[in-house]
């Protein structure tokens, strides 16, 4: 096994305190990045590691790097060429990984004299142990998971409005089933992630063990509207499960009413080719 630097050393020693800051700095920044739908945070080496849950690994440059299963890294005090090293050795990691991640970027200043939560847009904290920093980054991370699906979500409304406009104007939808039931199925998925995989509205685990950090949390949860914008995403995707629903019923029913026309003329012709039997005999078939 490959030895701890004394970076890591002395990053785990004040860990192990609790009480001690994980970063010496009194101001510093915060950095949100959401690379991929999955981390597998358990493939991962356990040398530089400072909690497990959520995994918390010491950057060897300087700095912490936060990890969430659901895809979200996030680097306190990290400098650009750390940054790309931790993301580099996270590759094999992350599954679907996104082209373009989600980011979120906040400063955090350290001021025991002042009231905990944000201050226009930086943080302040009490101290800067691995419970806060910790806290900080659920945060960050869940802002970021919920600015995918928003984005995500509009691009779905943009698909399904001319669904709606179809109906308006000409009273019938215009899409084939196949692409209504892939609607169908992207809302369902974004439900499932953002509820299941996620857990958006979710405590985190960290405040079962330090409940008294609780109202920080709340905090800074209300500040960047965690809950807001979690019950907006839901009422969106109801939408448009509700509006790629109408308009597959309305498909199927025009369907059936066309089958139920197919039939009733083949009855009719099979009358006629009866009565044409009857009156001018087989004989002239």
């Amino acid at each position: 096994m490959q030895a701890e630097s004394p970076l890591e050393q002395a990053l785990g020693a004040q860990c192990a305190r609790g009480a001690s800051p994980i970063l010496p700095k009194t101001t510093f920044s915060a950095r949100a990045l959401l690379i991929g739908e999955r981390i597998d945070v358990r493939s991962l080496g356990a040398t530089e590691r400072l909690a497990a849950s959520p995994l918390t690994l010491a950057v060897a440059g300087g700095g912490v790097a936060v990890l969430f299963r659901y895809g979200s890294v996030v680097f306190f005090d990290v400098a650009p060429q750390d940054e790309e090293a931790v993301l580099s050795r996270l590759g094999p990691a992350v599954s679907q990984p996104h082209a373009r991640p989600e980011t979120e970027h906040v400063e955090i200043r350290v001021a025991p004299d002042r009231e905990e939560g944000m201050d226009g847009s930086t943080v302040c904290l009490r101290d800067g142990t691995l419970d806060r920093l910790q806290l900080v980054a659920e945060v960050l991370s869940k802002s970021v998971v919920l600015a995918l699906y928003e984005s995500r979500v509009a691009e779905n409304f943009q698909r399904v409005e001319p669904l709606a406009v179809d109906l308006e104007q000409r009273g019938r939808g215009g899409r084939n089933a196949r692409e209504l039931l892939r609607h169908l199925g992207r809302g369902l998925l974004s439900e499932l992630q953002i509820v299941g995989r996620v857990e958006v509205t979710d405590k985190p685990e960290l405040l079962w063990e330090r409940p008294e950090l609780e109202r920080l949390y709340l905090r800074l949860a209300d500040e960047f509207e965690i809950r807001e914008r979690h019950l907006v995403l839901e009422r969106k995707l109801g939408l448009l499960s509700r509006t790629a629903t109408t308009v597959l019923e309305l498909l199927q029913n025009r369907r059936s009413l066309r089958v139920e026309w197919y039939i009733v003329i083949l009855i009719v012709f099979e009358i006629l080719l009866t009565l044409y039997q009857m009156f001018v005999g087989p004989g002239s078939l």
